[in-house]
């Protein structure tokens, strides 16, 4: 069952938190709701799970419009960021209440609650109380008891930022593998993590005051942003400011090759670069800056540059010999690796 928003708008004391939204979730598909905070996703999230009523517009869940009804009605499993686990029952008990509030029938409770929590990992947890488990594992159950229904669509708000970066990964790759398992189910998952939307979504949908900015493949938003926002929040870029010349870009003084198809000489644009594009010594495209910034980061160098009034990054594979601060330094990067973006247009 698939998820469509048709041009829901919510407002809270005539304040527009989410403006016109137009978005289709396909059945059985992950998207993301990436955006910084006040965006408007998990206002999306919750109209969706009818926390929230729409000022306009309608949420639908398939062919069903459930715009009106009560969050119980809408058979929807939701995990949230703070795992919402009862602490003075068990984890079979908290994988089954939601069984019970739809008054499934005891002699299937008992299956089901093994199933979802065999799915998610934790069937040799059942007696345990909240407390003594960690909180992966208290996100486990908090999975599980969605799953336990047999929910068509499943939300999930910010269901990693409350666990380290071990844990994150290790429930991505659990989230991945249940996506794998459940083709059937829907996953609208809200996130401000890049990571998190890049590694787990089928599409992206990039949120910025209260507005869709873009939408489109993990694969398509990093290569081919449509405003310097989606560019600079979906994997960080290099946003340099051009003019259009014959053949190319023009960046403080320097000439770039460039794909400048549809642009007018002339014009001001803005060339976005990804970082692990750019590399060190000769090459096409040649920059000339000053290091500013150079950062170990295990694997990688995050080299920072000043060239033309700007800022440069580049992240080059460690480095034996890393430049010194201070030092001139020649960058580089293939024309084929830049976008040409409309100067100005932060938002698509």
């Amino acid at each position: 069952m698939g998820i469509r928003f048709d041009s829901v708008t919510v407002a809270y004391d005539g304040n527009v938190v989410l403006d016109s939204l137009d978005l289709t979730v396909e059945p059985g598909e992950v998207m993301a709701l990436l955006g910084p905070s006040g965006s408007g996703k998990t206002t999306a999230l919750r109209a969706v799970a009818g926390f929230v009523r729409p000022a306009s517009g309608r949420v639908l869940l398939g062919d069903r419009d459930v715009t009106d009804l009560p969050p119980h009605r809408r058979g929807i499993g939701m995990v949230v960021q703070q795992y919402a686990l009862f602490p003075h029952m068990r984890v079979h008990e908290n994988v089954a209440f939601g069984l019970k509030a739809r008054k499934t029938p005891k002699g299937e409770i008992r299956g089901r609650v093994a199933e979802a929590l065999e799915m998610t990992g934790m069937a040799g947890y059942a007696r345990r109380f909240p407390r003594e488990l960690s909180g992966g594992q208290q996100q486990r159950v908090a999975i599980a008891r969605a799953l336990a229904i047999r929910p068509s669509v499943l939300l999930l708000d910010e269901p990693l930022s409350a666990l380290d970066a071990q844990l994150r990964s290790g429930m991505l790759a659990e989230l991945s593998r249940l996506h794998r398992e459940l083709p059937g189910v829907s996953m609208l998952y809200v996130t401000h993590d890049q990571v998190e939307a890049l590694t787990l979504a089928d599409r992206i949908a990039v949120m910025d005051a209260a507005r869709l900015q873009q939408c489109g493949t993990p694969r398509e938003l990093y290569r081919e942003p449509k405003s310097e926002f989606t560019a600079s929040f979906v994997g960080g870029a290099n946003l340099l400011p051009v003019t259009v010349v014959s053949g190319g870009v023009d960046f403080a003084g320097t000439e770039l090759k460039a794909d400048t198809r549809g642009a007018v000489a002339g014009a001001r644009a803005t060339l976005c670069v990804r970082p692990h594009l750019v590399g060190l010594g000769e090459g096409p495209n040649r920059i000339v800056g000053t290091v500013t910034e150079i950062q170990w980061r295990g694997a990688t160098h995050r080299l920072y540059a000043e060239a033309g009034g700007h800022t440069l990054m580049a992240d080059l594979r460690e480095l034996k010999n890393p430049p010194a601060l201070g030092d001139r330094v020649m960058l580089h990067f293939a024309p084929d690796d830049a976008v040409l973006l409309p100067a100005g247009v932060t938002h698509a």
